[in-house]
């Protein structure tokens, strides 16, 4: 069956820290999207598991992280695709949504 959600119109921004809506779980990958206002970040952080995550921007622009203060400009279309251990985080320079692919989900 077709799942159509509209991430535009189910997340939006908050003021105090960015947001998180969960788009799709299954045993197969996770979907999550993250609204971020200008200024906030998801901090390098990693997964002590296998597989792969992306992190696509839908909109806005800023920054994707990584290890030893690794810094990658990021905008519209741009994805970031890496293994889940690997250092990763988001820094928005504005308003900013990106939806995440994880796989295997954790």
């Amino acid at each position: 069956m077709l799942k159509k959600i509209e991430v535009f119109k189910e997340n939006d921004f908050s003021e105090k820290q960015f947001k998180k809506l969960l788009v799709h779980d299954s045993p197969y990958f996770k979907v999550i999207n993250f609204n971020f206002r200008g200024g906030q970040e998801l901090p390098v952080h990693s997964h002590d598991i296998e597989g792969q995550l992306s992190i696509t921007v839908l909109e806005g622009a800023g920054e994707f992280l990584g290890a030893e203060n690794a810094v990658i400009p990021a905008g519209p279309g741009d994805v970031l695709i890496s293994d889940i251990s690997e250092p990763h985080g988001v820094r928005a320079k504005t308003d900013m949504r990106v939806l995440v692919t994880i796989a295997p989900p954790i």
